[in-house]
């Protein structure tokens, strides 16, 4: 049975393909050659098409496409006070232009709304429901440990969390006043903590990441505290998605999936596109009344998955959490940064389309 509160039978993680106007517009706008209210105009355009075509193939959330962002995080955690943006160090993708990681160079706070008007434009052009996601509290630390969070500022780390959850709550508070009740927090740490050279390079920048998840997981539930009862969030965990490529490997390890499931939202949106993410057999630990959005659907790569195997991984995850608690979704979006994945706008709107029809086949239109 189709359900009628978020997390939908067929989801979608956010970001979608940026049109070549949007791009164009974009690229002048940066060169100093394209005025801001122009560029606006260019951005609102485009998300109003996007939305148009989202609820036209029978999506129920629906999202900008993070249209006006060029990283899915970046854009969100460098508007809080205390954090700049710096080069990366360590680990980092096989690919050329990799983006800068968040730099905690003094207190974290929340002094101004952020992305609220974006999500009310957004608000304003929708039939269905209005999806806003955002990067969780984890993106402050994941990428560079503890070395890129400055020790004048936190000698304790302890207070870095707090501040950070702090932080965060009232930044979801100006969300909430903007009318959103569909929000999704982003956080990949969960997946990179369940591979193990990520985890020896939390040990290089000083962590010991048999905490990491614990401390990830409170800093949610803290930055949550003031969630109103109508309000459905939802989490994404993914093994990196920058221009089709990926950070990390291995299953979900228990320990780590524990503390994930302890956090207070509705929700999974979890990658299982490709063997990188070990068996549905850790999703026996969901507690009872949540779900998960299995994301079954590459947006990696262009090819359409077929509806026989898309059924068949459900009926294999069904095996785990009952089959009314599940949903369907692509592992992650399909821009994650404005660089885009290497698939056609085509073919991401038919994978889209496939996740409509198989949810409808599966769990009834």
């Amino acid at each position: 049975m189709m359900t009628t509160k978020p997390p939908y039978r067929a989801d979608h993680v956010g970001s979608l393909l940026r049109p070549p106007e949007l791009v164009e517009a974009r690229a002048k706008a940066k060169a100093g050659t394209l005025p801001r209210e122009e560029l606006k105009a260019v951005e609102d355009r485009a998300i109003r098409e996007a939305v148009a075509k989202q609820e036209a193939i029978g999506l129920q959330g629906i999202t900008d496409g993070e249209f006006r962002r060029d990283f899915w995080h970046l854009d969100f955690v460098k508007q809080l006070g205390g954090v700049t943006l710096a080069k990366v160090e360590g680990m980092t993708f096989q690919a050329e232009d990799v983006p800068p990681m968040a730099s905690v160079t003094g207190k974290v706070r929340c002094a101004k709304p952020i992305m609220t008007e974006d999500f009310k434009f957004l608000k304003s052009v929708v039939k269905k429901t209005p999806k806003l996601c955002i990067p969780a509290p984890a993106t402050l630390h994941f990428r560079g440990g503890r070395n890129a969070i400055s020790r004048e500022a936190y000698p304790d780390l302890g207070e870095f969390w707090t501040d950070a959850a702090n932080a965060y709550r009232d930044a979801i508070g100006h969300i909430v006043k903007a009318g959103c009740t569909y929000l999704q927090l982003d956080d990949v740490s969960f997946s990179y903590l369940c591979d193990d050279k990520v985890r020896e390079n939390f040990r290089a920048h000083g962590d010991d990441p048999a905490t990491l998840h614990r401390a990830y997981a409170d800093a949610i539930n803290g930055a949550l505290a003031d969630r109103p009862a109508g309000m459905t969030v939802t989490m994404h965990t993914c093994r990196g998605n920058f221009r089709s490529t990926w950070f990390a490997a291995g299953g979900y390890q228990d320990e780590v999936i524990e503390a994930m499931f302890s956090t207070n939202v509705d929700g999974y949106f979890m990658e299982y596109d490709t063997e990188r993410a070990g068996t549905f057999e850790p999703l026996r630990l969901l507690p009872k009344g949540k779900k998960v959005v299995l994301g079954l659907v590459t947006s990696k790569a262009g090819t359409l998955e077929s509806k026989d195997d898309l059924k068949r991984r459900i009926d294999e995850a069904a095996k785990f959490v009952p089959v009314e608690n599940l949903c369907l979704s692509p592992q992650c979006g399909f821009a994650s940064t404005h660089h885009g994945n290497k698939l056609t706008t085509e073919e991401q709107w038919r994978k889209l389309e496939r996740i409509v029809e198989v949810a409808n086949e599966v769990w009834g239109g």
